[in-house]
């Protein structure tokens, strides 16, 4: 991929802005709003399984295509829409189940924990999200084409493009598609090899002690590294190494186990949880993910501080563009946003709308005012910050949970400043963190299918109404299935599924922690602002402070394959002897086939766990523990050094067949 020094605004889109093909037509919607809702439920289960989600954009570009050659002809800008409205429901989805289920761990929190409660956050949270990123489109997707890669957006692009001209470079997206899905099945279905390989690993007596090296051998996240390249690879892989090799390590040898333990309780985690996970992921929840919190919130500071004057102008040219009507020349079709009245009328409304709600948790009036700033101001903090973030390392990789913890560290300062620290305050300080949360996840989506339609030649002002719908209709489906896995994936002596052994939610269950020990001043400041200066040392140190610092703040074992990925880029470049790489390169193309065919493995994986217990209602054992042939034929070959083995030997085909598909020439 080329990657050049400045804004490039000669670009010209794959559609030419005087063209006008079919785009924003009701099939495009319906079935975007189809995707939208499936991969909102799915998004749910995944996330409250695992506490993690997929990337939706390029998996229902890739289904759209499918869909529309079956039933008829479609136009490349009707695919884009459907993949806009559709992959709303992921990032929505994500936002609220990091978040909302916490209402379950507070006091009087459960009182809210409601369908319309779930629906009005998600709603007004991911509608905020599109209107906060509006005016800042033209300053990251237009002047920054040349800088922020938004890896997923470009490989939707990639997806479009190739699905549109046919020919070898569909042939080279749907190859990489086909050995992600394949690979996927092998692992995630019937269970030949862990989706986890563990490389290297310490006890807490070992002469380094608790050191940990290990990797997701996931298909999704090797293209993902090839996409963004070495550089920012590594910078991401350098932070997960400080985490895992180095500060776990030296807290270990510092920190006496005592005082470890009582951290935990402190924070909120049962000896059961303890039992259940090694001595290095003990120091991990206590110190070192508040360190990666405290650096990803000083990145995002400066981030911001460095992107003002673009913001600065970008809204300057938004003004202009909503006064009109003075002689200008015509709006030019892929330039045309909605106006800044629809954003800063739209934000007003649903700021105040939140702080007098009938039953949902504000406050009295006028004092809930302060909500509703709260949210304003620290959404579009956050969401400027992911929607840069999602341009450097893509929307897989996006930090949001830390995002909401800094948001909620700073909302529960000021409700301590206030002498709002009763419980009463618990649910609201929480609400305040969902909203942001909400928005920041999904305008990191909006701004890679802003991305896409950049390059395809979209109508932006046609994508931004179409996420809206997006977010709408997904929410039906999200606060269902919300509810739906609450009251059936639970104990018989459990009032709730949630935060139980079926449905753990650890996001969630870290943000009830934080807020609780905030408001009763005890939670511990010293991790986040290390973290906070480890952050301004990346920066001085001339490494991209943001991409660092998620790296200090995700498992290693998520930015080790990324950073394989890069390295497989930079032994292409070198046999191939290039320097730079074209968006649609065979390499590229594989690159994109890899993340779309992993992401809709994990949604396939999440759909046959969830068939399996609530269609066919197996428990003993779970229809994933009952199709794991590995488990059933060879278990101590698979749980022993043999599996790590054979993890890297499976991984490391997968390396080579990218780098021997990136080698190839293509033709359009």
């Amino acid at each position: 991929m080329a990657r050049s020094e400045g804004p490039v605004p000669e670009f010209q889109p794959y559609v030419p802005a005087d063209q006008a093909p079919p785009e924003f037509t009701a099939k495009a919607i319906i079935l975007g709003a189809f995707f939208g809702l499936l991969f909102g439920a799915a998004t749910v289960y995944l996330a409250l399984r695992a506490g993690l989600t997929v990337s939706a954009s390029v998996p229902i570009a890739v289904l759209s295509i499918a869909v529309f050659k079956k039933l008829g002809k479609s136009t490349i800008l009707e695919n884009n829409i459907v993949q806009t409205i559709g992959s709303a429901g992921e990032s929505v989805a994500a936002g609220v189940v990091f978040t909302v289920p916490a209402l379950l761990f507070l006091a009087g929190g459960a009182d809210f924990f409601r369908y319309g409660t779930i629906f009005v956050l998600a709603a007004i949270g991911g509608t905020l999200g599109v209107l906060f990123m509006i005016p800042l489109r033209r300053a990251l997707i237009v002047k920054e084409h040349g800088n922020l890669i938004y890896p997923e957006g470009t490989a939707c692009a990639d997806v479009l493009i190739a699905g549109e001209r046919g020919g070898e470079l569909a042939r080279m997206v749907f190859k990489g598609v086909g050995a992600a899905l394949l690979y996927k099945f092998l692992y995630g279905i019937i269970g030949l090899w862990h989706e986890t390989a563990l490389w290297f690993s310490t006890d807490k007596n070992g002469r380094i002690p608790d050191a940990t090296l290990n990797s997701d051998v996931t298909p999704e996240y090797l293209g993902l590294g090839y996409i963004i390249g070495p550089k920012i690879a590594g910078e991401l892989v350098s932070g997960g190494i400080l985490s895992w090799l180095a500060l776990i390590p030296l807290i270990s040898i510092f920190v006496p186990e005592t005082r470890l333990v009582t951290d935990l309780h402190n924070l909120g985690f049962s000896d059961g949880w303890m039992a259940g996970h090694s001595h290095a992921m003990w120091i991990y929840s206590a110190y070192v993910r508040y360190i990666g919190a405290g650096a990803v919130a000083c990145a995002g500071v400066m981030t911001l501080i460095k992107t003002l004057p673009t913001i600065i102008s970008a809204f300057r040219e938004s003004v202009k563009s909503m006064r009109g009507g003075t002689g200008e020349t015509k709006k030019i079709r892929t330039e045309d946003d909605l106006g800044m009245g629809w954003v800063v009328g739209g934000s007003i409304v649903l700021a105040l709308l939140i702080t007098i709600l009938p039953k949902f948790p504000h406050g009295p009036f006028p004092g809930s005012l302060v909500m509703g700033l709260l949210v304003v101001v620290f959404g579009f903090f956050f969401v400027t910050v992911s929607s840069r973030i999602v341009g450097i390392i893509g929307t897989s990789s996006n930090p949001i949970s830390g995002m909401t913890i800094a948001t909620l560290m700073a909302t529960c300062v000021v409700f301590v400043l206030l002498g709002r620290t009763g419980d009463i305050f618990q649910p609201v300080a929480l609400c305040v963190g969902a909203l942001v949360c909400v928005a920041a996840a999904n305008a990191g989506a909006t701004s890679q299918d802003l991305k896409t339609g950049f390059l395809v030649g979209a109508t932006p002002r046609r994508q931004q109404i179409g996420f809206i719908i997006g977010v709408l209709v997904s929410t039906l489906a999200i606060g269902g299935t919300l509810f739906l896995l609450d009251s059936t994936l639970k104990a018989p002596t459990e009032a709730h599924g949630i935060g139980g052994q079926q449905l753990p939610a650890p996001q969630a269950t870290l943000m009830a922690t934080i807020i609780k020990g905030l408001l009763a001043q005890n939670l511990p400041w010293a991790p986040v602002l290390v973290g906070a200066f480890l952050a301004i040392m990346a920066q001085l140190a001339g490494a991209h402070a943001l991409s660092w610092a998620v790296g200090a703040y995700l498992p290693v074992s998520t930015t080790f394959p990324i950073w394989i990925g890069g390295m497989m880029k930079s032994l292409t470049d070198r046999l191939s002897h290039r320097k730079d790489e074209s968006e649609l390169s065979s390499g590229m193309l594989y690159a994109t086939g890899l993340v779309a065919g992993g992401s809709l493995g994990g949604v396939a994986i999440a759909l046959v766990a969830f068939f399996g217990d609530r269609v066919l209602h197996m428990e003993k054992p779970p229809l994933l523990d009952f199709l794991d042939l590995g488990a059933r034929f060879y278990p101590a070959f698979k749980d022993g050094a043999g599996g790590q083995i054979l993890c890297a030997v499976v991984f490391g085909v997968l390396c080579v067949l990218l780098v021997r598909n990136a080698r190839k020439d293509l033709e359009a």
